[in-house]
């Protein structure tokens, strides 16, 4: 009697075909849900802190591409092309410089703004920055009494020896320094409970230009959402009146409907407009594994042109300072 061996047991292709295919359109739907509440501006709970991370799911979006082209799913292929295209048409033109930056010609005007961490960011730093990007405006956020303190042993007021200050303990304070005189000035609390100072400042050359430091309540948690969202729609929008400018920490990013509205009633953002709007502001720059995202913002109306933008870090804030260069119409 003869005895053979049964032939191993294989499985079929086909049913591993179909797993891959099946993982390859399962790796679509986060992807493609993402986009769709993107683009239609869906914020509610957590959903609205993981919207700041879309840039970085807009670089993740090409690995489904390639996957569904690698294991030749080409219908599948197909869909994650147009799920990154639609990520490439929201976030690429951030790196882009416009073609229309605004008026070329008139006034420059420098401004900056910081956010000091509960008042505890390194002033003399902040200062230098100022005196060595010669600042005309700085605003700050999170302006405790201690930081105008320290901000006046650096020397930040005979740079700047004009101001709008509401300092308060933790994070509700908020200042403007300014190099030139006010036609008015003030600070209003907004719905999330912080100070924005603001000011109406006259730039020799150019008339008077609306300056207000931004400090929305932040969406930590779900019931914090309603309150960041009304603050950001209680902004003053740019049609009508003097050239106006916003800049402060927005506890947004341009993937955040919100701030997107904003913009449309006649500004532009300065960082976006040069094509650096993909430099993070915000985040753990000291190793934390959470991404950095950018929620400082400087926003200058359609009347205002900007030339240059520039990104600093600042010891002991989590934030890094904006500076933007930007030219006023000249009187």
């Amino acid at each position: 009697m003869t005895i053979t061996e049964a032939p191993p047991v294989t499985r079929p292709a086909g049913r591993r075909r179909m797993v891959w295919t099946g993982l390859v359109w399962v790796s679509l739907v986060p992807v493609a849900i993402w986009l769709v509440a993107r683009t239609l501006g869906w914020s509610a709970g957590f959903w609205v802190q993981l919207l700041a991370f879309t840039p970085y799911v807009a670089v993740w979006s090409l690995v489904s591409v390639l996957a569904a082209l690698a294991t030749r799913r080409w219908a599948a292929a197909a869909v994650a092309a147009v799920i990154a295209l639609g990520f490439a048409l929201a976030t690429v033109p951030r790196v882009i410089p416009d073609g229309d930056k605004g008026p070329s010609t008139g006034v420059e005007l420098r401004v900056m703004t910081s956010n000091m961490l509960f008042g505890g960011a390194d002033a003399a730093e902040i200062v230098r920055l100022v005196r060595e990007n010669q600042v005309d405006v700085l605003a700050v956020q999170e302006f405790t009494e201690k930081a105008q303190q320290a901000l006046t042993a650096a020397g930040l007021d005979r740079l700047l020896p004009f101001n709008q200050l509401a300092p308060e303990w933790g994070a509700s304070g908020s200042g403007l320094y300014s190099r030139y005189d006010f036609a008015d000035q003030s600070a209003d609390r907004n719905d999330g409970e912080f100070q924005q100072a603001h000011a109406v400042v006259q730039v020799p050359g150019a008339g008077t230009v609306y300056v207000e430091s931004v400090h929305p309540l932040a969406p930590a948690t779900r019931d914090m959402v309603p309150g960041w969202s009304a603050d950001l729609a209680a902004q003053v929008p740019a049609e009508g009146g003097v050239p106006k400018i916003l800049m402060g920490d927005f506890n947004a990013t341009l993937d955040h409907k919100q701030l997107r509205d904003l913009i449309d009633t006649g500004y532009h953002d300065a960082a976006d407009t040069v094509g650096k709007g993909w430099i993070p502001t915000w985040g753990p720059f000291d190793g934390d594994p959470i991404p950095p995202v950018t929620i400082d913002h400087v926003l200058a109306d359609d009347r205002i042109g900007v030339k240059d933008v520039r990104v600093h870090s600042v010891k002991d804030s989590d934030h890094r300072a904006v500076i933007a260069w930007l030219t006023l119409p000249a009187s």
